[in-house]
């Protein structure tokens, strides 16, 4: 969303339409997409598995056998990811939005701090990030699991340490809060 807000402010650590990833890390003659700002929508929406974030991230697929190798990210399987899991997608996520195409972010990033350093706890689904923001662990998860979310995970939150320290908070969302998640 922010990528190519670098246009308006050349300190945000975004994008500058050189950043590329081959079609297929494999084939040293793959063709390469380089990221461009043709963004309209993001759809179909790229895989946000751990299998799919290990291959966006490294490069190669998933197992546990190059897993336990650690190798170096190198951010180059983001359009090989989505080719395997639709055809034509890696388009979709070898793109970004202009800042006139979104006009509000365009907005706050004029007048407001950028954190445009920020990274995810753990590379996989929302959920286990989620956990992480309230409590500083996932609790294992790395997943989406419903079942699991639903019974509720059992680690102590930032809100209860507050709460504990005689400190006041809110929480306010517009859909059902991840904080629902606790036992």
């Amino acid at each position: 969303m922010l990528g190519w807000m670098k246009t308006l402010n050349p300190e945000i650590n975004g994008v500058t339409g050189i950043e590329s990833n081959p079609i297929s890390t494999s084939d040293p003659n793959s063709d390469r997409l380089f990221f461009g700002d043709r963004s309209a929508y993001v759809v179909p929406d790229p895989g946000h598995s751990i299998q799919d974030i290990f291959e966006q991230l490294f490069g190669v697929p998933w197992s546990q056998d190059v897993a336990y190798k650690q190798p170096k990210p190198t951010m180059q399987g983001f359009a090989q990811n989505a080719e395997r899991i639709q055809k034509g997608m890696s388009e979709t996520v070898m793109n970004g939005f202009k800042p006139v195409s979104v006009p509000v972010y365009r907005e706050l990033v004029s007048e407001f701090a950028v954190c445009d350093r920020w990274f995810a706890a753990v590379p996989a689904s929302t959920q286990p990030n989620r956990l992480f923001v309230h409590s500083a662990t996932s609790h294992g998860a790395t997943s989406n699991n419903t079942m699991q979310l639903i019974e509720g995970f059992p680690q102590k939150t930032i809100f209860e340490s507050m709460d504990e320290a005689g400190y006041s908070f809110g929480i306010y969302f517009q859909n059902p809060p991840s904080t629902l998640f606790y036992r």
